[in-house]
């Protein structure tokens, strides 16, 4: 038998997401700031299949009344949510290792808007 998480993830989730919440919490040491990050996280993901369900189901464009094709909103919804997502699991940093910077460093004679 599998040990139980020390968190439950709330039930407002789908099951799927719920179980990568609570495995999570078994594989690494959560403090409580990371465990909300993470739960937002999974209402992030959650939106992002909701957006994918109905994208598959009605088509990425609808016609207006002047019957120009336009994106549906649910575009803006998985596109917003798919990058919270990445931030916030960024933001967690569950990554063993760090990966470079991918800036480039400013030089001594950098001067902001000249």
């Amino acid at each position: 038998m599998s040990p139980t998480p020390a968190r439950k993830a709330p039930k407002h989730l789908k099951c799927a997401t719920r179980r990568w919440l609570e495995q999570l919490d078994l594989a690494y040491e959560l403090e409580d700031h990371h465990w909300r990050l993470l739960i937002l996280a999974g209402e992030c993901w959650d939106r992002v299949a909701q957006a994918r369900e109905v994208l598959d189901r009605v088509g990425v464009t609808y016609l207006d009344r002047f019957g120009a094709p336009r994106p549906r909103p649910e575009v803006a919804v998985e596109r917003d949510n798919r990058i919270v997502f990445a931030r916030l699991v960024r933001e967690v940093g569950l990554d063993a290792t760090a990966p470079p910077d991918p800036r480039i460093p400013r030089g001594a004679g950098y001067r902001p808007g000249a």
